[in-house]
């Protein structure tokens, strides 16, 4: 049965190209993949882009290896990678990324991906490749993840160290403790941006203080 095949691909998103040697026998290969989204042999992510069905999948889907795939370049940074990492308790449904391109919304059939513009010299501070039951996929630090969200969180008027403290335990419901583990290294080179620089120069003074 050729549906069991699709097993190869097991959670990693595959495009129309992925599947040309399976199809080789069907002189409409694009009739056959159509048939399969009906069933829900495969599933659409965007136009261009599945996942195997639940059916013929031994492995839950890798929604942060969807998101790099989706839109990017692109790494799963902010709320996502803070939850992700420990630092907030709330469970994030929406998948956030951060990309050096424009911001862009999708809502998908397996989820919401977002993703966040953050200048191209600050995309690659940070930059994690994590490896997780078999796949790789592009993930931000615990440090990155929260210096993004400093660097794209709006209208935030920090004028002192612990009023950046305050701002991670009462908005963020940061684990603050955490902070005190921070590779201030990168941080730094946020700062070196000159982009908010006080903001992360407030973050380094609560790393080394050891929050």
């Amino acid at each position: 049965m050729l549906e069991l095949e699709l097993k190869q691909f097991g959670n990693v998103p595959i495009t129309p190209s992925s599947l040309q040697g399976l199809l080789a026998g069907y002189k409409r290969p694009n009739d056959k993949i159509s048939e399969w989204i009906k069933s829900q042999t495969l599933i659409p992510i965007r136009r261009g882009l599945y996942v195997v069905g639940d059916a013929w999948r031994d492995k839950p889907l890798s929604l942060p290896l969807i998101a790099n795939r989706l839109y990017g370049p692109s790494c799963i940074s902010l709320d996502y990678a803070l939850a992700g990492h420990g630092l907030i308790p709330e469970r994030v449904v929406e998948i956030t990324s951060v990309t050096a391109k424009r911001s862009r919304v999708f809502s998908t059939s397996v989820g919401r991906f977002s993703y966040t513009t953050v200048p191209i010299k600050s995309y690659a501070l940070g930059l994690k490749s994590i490896h997780s039951d078999g796949i790789n996929f592009l993930m931000a630090s615990p440090e990155k993840a929260l210096c993004d969200k400093l660097l794209t969180t709006r209208n935030l008027k920090i004028n002192h160290a612990n009023e950046l403290l305050t701002f991670f335990e009462e908005d963020l419901r940061l684990d603050v403790e955490m902070l005190r583990n921070f590779d201030t290294r990168i941080v730094i080179a946020y700062e070196n941006l000159g982009i908010k620089p006080y903001l992360f120069n407030y973050l380094t003074q609560l790393c080394m203080e050891g929050a």
